[in-house]
């Protein structure tokens, strides 16, 4: 059994060192600093993609800023305040049920929601807040774990010292658990980072230099979707879809330093 298992790990890391490889071969030679650091033109076909970089990293930031305390205090709640039983349960359930819906289904939701009924308009606040809503079943789930890993002596040892529970909770209990849930915050961050039917419907397509949230822009995946769909630059589209692929690497090595450093201490 072990060399199977074995063999199949090899086929999986050979797949994606393939996907790998294959992107980086057709995408390596158009990908340089000029591409990376100047502004797009003639609709993606020439220039670089400064603007369609500054754009994801707007959607990231906002993501994280909507969801991390949104998933925190839910973790928070579920492990230190809620009582066992069926709502804990109900709420569980709710949150793996989120996490299996499809990405468009999430982009319909921040078009209705967003879009329309707050009036943002298709932007890049409209596309952190889907994407947010994205992130939130990882983001609970990694951090109930972390939270939930934290000694219960140390609770108990505040408790004895006479700290009120929110003090143990912010004094020990979430520094604590931080790297756990800034992990999980970061794993799904590099998963959000690839979608590109949510937030197509909502954050736009526009490749103007974004100044504001409340600006529309075209994220990486977006600007991959098009360049490729449309046949406007295959070199363009393998280099968008190579520096993509290299942020997303570079988001999940450090989220696994960060969660590394966690078990050592």
């Amino acid at each position: 059994m072990r060399p199977l298992l074995s063999a199949l790990a090899l086929v999986v890391s050979g797949v994606m060192a393939g996907l790998v490889a294959a992107v980086a071969v057709k995408g390596a030679g158009s990908l340089t600093s000029d591409f990376l650091f100047t502004l797009p033109a003639g609709a993606g076909r020439e220039g670089g993609i400064l603007s369609v970089i500054l754009s994801t990293l707007w959607l990231a930031a906002g993501a994280l800023a909507f969801s991390l305390p949104l998933g925190v205090g839910t973790a928070l709640y579920l492990v230190e305040y809620a009582p066992p039983g069926r709502i804990v349960g109900l709420i569980r359930s709710l949150t793996e049920t989120l996490a299996g819906v499809p990405s468009i289904l999430f982009g319909l939701f921040g078009f209705a929601v967003f879009v329309v009924r707050l009036g943002w308009g298709p932007s890049l606040l409209s596309g952190s807040a889907t994407l947010a809503v994205m992130l939130l079943p990882t983001v609970i789930r990694t951090s109930e774990e972390a939270v939930a890993a934290v000694p219960q002596e140390l609770r108990e040892g505040a408790a004895a010292l006479g700290a009120a529970r929110w003090d143990a909770i912010r004094r020990i209990v979430l520094p604590q658990a931080a790297p756990g849930i800034l992990t999980g915050a970061l794993l799904a961050l590099g998963r959000a980072v690839g979608e590109t039917a949510a937030v197509l419907l909502t954050a736009g397509t526009d490749l103007a230099l974004p100044r504001s949230p409340l600006d529309p822009g075209r994220p990486m995946a977006v600007h991959l979707y098009i360049l490729a769909g449309e046949g406007l630059s295959d070199g363009r589209a393998y280099a968008t879809a190579l520096a993509l692929v290299c942020g997303v690497l570079f988001v999940n090595i450090f989220a696994h330093l960060l969660l590394g450093g966690r078990r050592v201490r």
